[in-house]
């Protein structure tokens, strides 16, 4: 546990070190954050941290700067007090004022929250829709395109939509398919998505067309919410990233931006980056992929049980936590506010 004038000499440096991204010497800390003790007394207070482990100093001569130990504290520190700090008044009034703009359909909320966080924090801005197989199913379509062949739509009660092309085995009369889907829609409504596979497991044999079509279209429907969650995170804001001088070097950029193409990566991160309630912040090397060893993700989930979703930033270890924390925050709210 670090005393209480330790803790203000490192939240002095880790501010410092975000703003120039220069070693930080003590001069420089009693000058410009008030700490109310001499240059001598910093630099001990600074030399006893660099023996915890919480600050380095990259050169002999030169200034200190945070580790992930150092930044781990200073974010435990202060996450709990700052609400939405690093965010005005004004902007958390903003965030709001987009969402009543926007159509309530899931795939534009998702869109537009990544542009929008990525402005607000200068950072990646990751959304990770809910859960389909989590999720409850409102209707099932079963719409005719042509002799042997149909589209099968899966709504669920949080609004977001799966599709998939059906190659049916057999002609099929659009009677029939009017009578599946009314059938599978009245058997799956407020089905939980993972028993689908229940359902199906529980169908008779294809004695006829109908049953045939039913057992069918169970499978597509099954499989389309298995592609869906294997395809549900969005991102925006990727030159945002790149922008920051730590990824500048396409050598250091490069591992961060494959793995924010990789889906199932980015699953993987916001989902162990979100398993607490509120906001979780994953410093450097906490988290679980190697390629963000040089990066901070700070996530929250959104939704309401059994369609949750997590919308997150990432960026450099060197970041604003404090406006990192606050936008999560408020964006997750509001999602969570108008998506229930």
């Amino acid at each position: 546990m670090l005393s209480e004038r330790r803790r203000a000499v490192l939240a002095a440096l880790v501010q410092e070190y975000v703003d120039t991204m220069q070693p930080v010497g003590s001069k420089a800390l009693v000058e410009r954050h008030g700490l109310g003790c001499s240059p001598a007394t910093v630099r001990a207070e600074l030399a006893a941290l660099e023996e915890s482990g919480h600050v380095v100093q990259p050169h002999v001569s030169s200034g200190r700067i945070p580790t992930d130990r150092g930044y781990r504290a200073f974010v435990d520190d202060v996450r709990e007090r700052i609400g939405n700090g690093g965010l005005s008044s004004e902007e958390v009034e903003r965030i709001h004022r987009v969402y009543e703009t926007l159509e309530l359909e899931l795939d534009e909320v998702l869109r537009e929250t990544s542009v929008l966080l990525s402005r607000f924090t200068n950072y990646v801005a990751v959304v990770a829709a809910p859960a389909l197989r989590r999720a409850r199913l409102k209707r099932v379509s079963v719409v005719p395109l042509a002799e042997r062949r149909a589209l099968v739509v899966v709504v669920t009660d949080s609004g977001q939509v799966a599709d998939r092309m059906l190659e049916l085995a057999e002609h099929v009369p659009e009677n029939v398919l009017m009578e599946v889907e009314r059938y599978l829609t009245g058997v799956l409504e407020d089905k939980i998505g993972e028993q689908v596979v229940d359902v199906r497991d529980g169908a008779g044999p294809g004695v006829d067309a109908f049953a045939r079509t039913t057992i069918q279209v169970l499978d597509a429907v099954a499989d389309c919410l298995r592609e869906a969650d294997e395809d549900r995170v969005v991102t925006g804001g990727v030159a945002a990233l790149l922008s920051q001088p730590e990824f500048a070097d396409p050598a250091a950029a490069r591992p961060v931006v494959e793995a924010l193409e990789d889906g199932i990566t980015m699953l993987k991160i916001l989902t162990d980056a979100a398993r607490s309630r509120g906001v979780t912040v994953r410093i450097g090397h906490e988290n679980p992929v190697e390629a963000f060893g040089s990066a901070s993700v700070v996530a929250s989930p959104y939704g309401r049980r059994g369609a949750m979703g997590v919308v997150g930033v990432i960026g450099p270890t060197r970041m604003h936590y404090p406006r990192a924390i606050g936008a999560v925050r408020a964006v997750a709210d509001t999602l969570t506010e108008i998506l229930g």
